[in-house]
């Protein structure tokens, strides 16, 4: 897309802003609905008795489905209609959200669980390929998406303070029924401002190619959510492996189709294959800094769990603050070296998180935290940008599908690795004195919580908080690390011309 075309381009008024509002409302959910369940486990179990089998799925089968089913349900919008398929996506969500907080049993919940990640997949790609279509003009598109990224920032770091108030005051079923209203506006506001649009509407979706997609994705995510919450064992590889060679078939088999279901041509654009990675690098730094930060807050610092989430708000402020600048950054620096730019912020927040964690006060962590949500805000919005912007409005739904594609995986990897590390170090760490009780010293070698939940020795809870804080500080700094090296990719590979060169393959 060229200046002339940028400058032509039809600007969006009040309905599109109105309908965007709609559109972030739906991803705030979303991404609120993916961590705020973790916090409702102990009433859960308590009421339903589910089996510890059971309580896996209840908490993986969401995200096993949605990472799995979001390039189909792209491709999906792009030939139905986005609008449609949006608002046939809240229906479901809003049926699956009551059937799942008025689970009498295990069983209903898991199906409930996944009709919600099934319906999630419908409205994730949705919201993007939406956002696209509506503006037109680059600099307003870009702010669009700023907003849009803020809502999925916000969701994730937010969700577990909206369960901790939610569980104070209600049964655990509560968590999900707060889906209800949002759905409800949804259904009545989208028909009302949301423009509908449309891909190439004659070709059809290859099956073969989503099953493909699916046993693509789905063993990876299992493999990643298995080592981290069971450890180490021959299902891990077993697993990766069958999704490694789905995904090498399923590559094999998009280059031979006239209409792919997923175009391969596309990661030959710098643009698009650069911002893919930065996209998923910047949400893995950040979704994998909420994992041990929350327990960090709770365990180590002692606060409780709305304490401990507004204590996090910083992040969710500053990325929100992103929106006003982040269209001026792109047009001075170009997305390369701005995304390059983001990912740098954030990992110098990530070296203050480490700089901070021993320190008695808040304010260095809050300062970190603001610093996180800068870098790791730019980052997502101008990548997510870029990735949509390198297609034809006609392939939207798809590009947006990737672009949640490296999300979830960013989520699921961010939680696995930097929880893996953490762990290690944590446990590298714990110097217990001589002589403590076997049984505690096994507990704590488990892990903090276990420590803090059941060690009666303050001299061993001590020293495992320690250890605690320690692991944070280095897993802090391994993840700076990874978010540097990734910058300097992003200011290599990714252009910063405003010329960004266009796939045509499967518009037509």
């Amino acid at each position: 897309m060229d200046q002339e075309t940028q400058s032509a381009a039809p600007r969006a008024g009040r309905r599109e802003w109105s309908a965007l509002g709609v559109l972030v409302l739906v991803v705030t959910l979303l991404a609120v609905d993916g961590t705020v369940l973790y916090l409702a486990v102990p009433s859960l179990t308590a009421d339903i008795a589910p089996s510890a089998t059971q309580l896996l799925w209840i908490g993986d089968i969401y995200s096993f489905v949605l990472a799995g089913l979001l390039i189909t349900m792209g491709n999906v919008a792009d030939r139905i209609g986005r609008k449609r398929l949006l608002l046939i996506g809240a229906a479901a969500f809003g049926i699956a959200s009551a059937i799942a907080a008025f689970a009498p049993n295990a069983e209903t919940l898991i199906a409930a669980r996944a009709l919600l990640g099934i319906a999630g997949a419908t409205l994730m790609p949705s919201t993007l390929s939406i956002v696209r279509a509506m503006f037109a003009d680059a600099k307003q598109r870009t702010t669009a998406i700023a907003v849009w990224s803020t809502g999925a920032m916000a969701g994730a770091a937010v969700g577990p303070l909206i369960g901790g108030v939610l569980l104070e005051n209600f049964w655990w079923g509560s968590v999900f029924l707060i889906n209800l209203p949002i759905m409800v506006l949804v259904l009545i506001a989208g028909p009302i401002l949301i423009p509908e649009s449309h891909g190439d509407t004659s070709t059809r979706i290859d099956l073969w190619s989503s099953l493909l997609s699916i046993l693509a994705i789905v063993p990876v995510v299992f493999a990643v959510k298995h080592w981290v919450g069971s450890g180490w064992d021959a299902g891990v590889p077993v697993a990766a492996a069958i999704g490694v060679v789905a995904g090498v078939i399923f590559v094999r088999r998009q280059l031979r189709l006239a209409h792919p279901l997923l175009d391969i041509t596309l990661f030959r654009v710098p643009a698009f294959s650069g911002a893919v990675v930065a996209n998923g690098l910047a949400i893995f730094a950040f979704v994998g800094l909420l994992y041990f930060f929350s327990q960090y807050l709770q365990l180590v610092r002692e606060y409780g769990p709305l304490k401990a989430g507004l204590a996090e708000l910083p992040t969710t402020l500053a990325s929100m603050v992103v929106i006003a600048f982040v269209g001026v950054l792109s047009t001075r620096l170009g997305a390369g070296r701005a995304i390059a730019l983001g990912l740098a912020v954030g990992a110098i927040g990530l070296v203050g998180i480490g700089l901070t964690a021993f320190q008695s006060a808040y304010w260095g962590l809050g300062i970190a935290l603001v610093v996180i949500g800068l870098g790791t805000g730019v980052a997502m919005t101008l990548s997510t940008d870029a990735v949509v912007s390198a297609v034809p409005k006609q392939r939207a739904g798809a590009a947006s599908a990737i672009a949640e594609t490296a999300y979830e995986l960013g989520v699921a990897l961010g939680i696995a690795v930097l929880g893996s590390i953490h762990l290690a170090m944590y446990r590298s760490h714990l110097d217990l004195p001589a002589g403590t009780d076997p049984s505690e010293a096994a507990a704590a070698q488990a892990s903090l919580a276990v420590t803090v939940e059941t060690a009666t020795d303050p001299v061993v809870v001590e020293h495992a908080q320690t250890a605690f804080a320690t692991a944070v500080q280095t897993t802090s700094y391994i993840a700076a690390a990874i978010l540097v090296v990734s910058a300097v990719v992003a200011w290599r590979v990714i252009p910063s011309s405003r010329t960004i060169e266009v796939s045509t393959r499967g518009a037509h």
